[in-house]
């Protein structure tokens, strides 16, 4: 998970699709693009929905296996793990790191200690400046980053980011799950005796007590737990999972292959200490027989409405409109009468290609015989290209003398001209005035 993450994470900035970034959230462009996908502002919605589904996807995870996410896949927990891969490289195993620890300075143990400082630091530095890049163009700012010539809240944020990845990783780890996260504080309410956690077999393990290899516990009256900690030991919040599951539990199952492989040594079956549910802890159930008690109404539910909006979510981003238009009538130019007694209302119409490509497009209005816009042309627009057209929407003299004083409602058209694909065509509704 470690490799996925980061691989995702740090490589996803230096992709390139259709001749700009892949993922990039272009804030003052006002634009956000998802490989073929581009989102505006008005996209929002779909950020909402975005986080409705990844809510459910959580709860539904914990509620069938427990906090495998916060175990495996948290930023926290992966951070964490890259960062005690550094220790290890520049100050060697735990052995290692209690001699250094305790030995006098020197120039070697001091050599030791500011190369793992500096790893960390580099690894921090670089999160952030990553983190920005899905911001601002990463190669434009790896240049700036180069030339020192980064604005002021690129500088911010890749250095807070940065500090904040080496403070979290590197110093506070485990008391982030403790004490500051708040997933851990709620996590019981998604849990019950069904779902998978890490447990201690109480009725195999216990009484504990040390023995040597090869002699049998049972001679001995005693269970398979030799009483060794060392499950205590590895656990990164320094929990003894003997006493039960507790909210400090992360579920990275570093106690089940600590405990695994003490069995082994000791020549006793795995699974001493294992993902199982409560209940097929109490009652000695079989890997196969908790697997189905996983289908229960609670996990129905979360699947069943984390499909649906799923579904719901993909058919309406594949068949969003692929412009965008709003109509205003021009509040600064009142109706007047022209030509021949011919009545006119300016409209602005602010009309967005949302398309990576240039489109052409026919504007029209109907609702009253008589009716004409002027200028009538069609519009063109660049890639991503938003643009403001102000039109006149004229009525003749002879239609418009009955409808003196009156305000009816008309609708503009417009549609996309055929390229190669289906036309497509937005209908927006307006209100024009006829002057007493």
């Amino acid at each position: 998970m470690v490799w996925l993450t980061q691989l995702v994470f740090y490589g996803l900035p230096w992709w390139s699709w259709n001749g700009r970034q892949a993922v990039l959230f272009d804030l003052d462009a006002r634009r956000f693009y998802l490989f073929d996908l581009v989102l505006y502002p008005q996209d929002f919605i779909y950020l909402a929905v975005l986080l409705v589904i990844c809510a459910l996807g959580l709860f539904l995870v914990t509620a069938v296996a427990g906090r495998v996410w916060c175990g495996f896949a948290c930023p926290q927990t992966v951070y964490t793990a890259l960062f005690m891969w550094a220790e290890r490289v520049t100050e060697g195993d735990r052995s290692a790191r209690m001699r250094l620890d305790a030995a006098p300075w020197s120039v070697a143990k001091f050599a030791r200690k500011a190369s793992k400082q500096g790893l960390w630091l580099g690894i921090g530095l670089w999160t952030g400046f990553t983190f920005v890049g899905y911001f601002t163009p990463i190669h434009s700012l790896g240049a700036s980053v180069w030339q020192g010539a980064t604005g002021p809240w690129e500088t911010f944020w890749m250095g807070f980011y940065g500090l904040a990845t080496y403070g979290n990783a590197g110093h506070l780890r485990e008391q982030v799950c403790k004490h500051m996260c708040p997933y851990g504080r709620f996590q019981s309410v998604m849990f019950d005796r069904d779902t998978l956690i890490i447990g201690y077999d109480t009725a195999r393990g216990e009484t504990r007590g040390p023995r040597s290899r090869g002699t049998s516990a049972r001679a001995l009256g005693q269970g398979d737990c030799i009483d060794c900690t060392l499950c205590v030991q590895v656990c990164p919040t320094g929990i003894d999972i003997r006493n039960g599951l507790q909210s400090n539990c992360i579920g990275c199952a570093a106690c089940i292959d600590a405990c695994d492989n003490v069995m082994d040594k000791m020549g006793s079956p795995r699974g001493l200490i294992r993902y199982a549910s409560q209940n097929g802890l109490d009652q000695g159930l079989g890997r196969k027989q908790m697997l189905k008690q996983t289908l229960r109404p609670r996990v129905l539910v979360y699947s069943g409405l984390l499909l649906a909006i799923t579904v719901a979510f993909m058919v309406s981003l594949t068949t969003r409109s692929p412009m965008r238009v709003n109509v205003i009538r021009d509040r600064g130019v009142l109706a007047r009468v022209v030509d021949q007694g011919a009545v006119e209302n300016v409209y602005r119409l602010q009309v967005m290609n949302t398309q990576e490509r240039t489109q052409r497009y026919r504007i029209g209005v109907v609702g009253l015989p008589g009716l004409a816009l002027y200028p009538a042309q069609d519009i063109e627009l660049g890639p991503v290209e938003e643009r403001s057209v102000t039109l006149s929407v004229r009525l003749h003299g002879e239609q418009a003398a009955p409808l003196a004083g009156q305000t009816v409602p008309i609708r503009f058209h417009i549609q996309r001209l055929p390229d190669g694909e289906a036309a497509h065509r937005i209908t927006e509704d307006s209100r024009f005035w006829v002057p007493g």
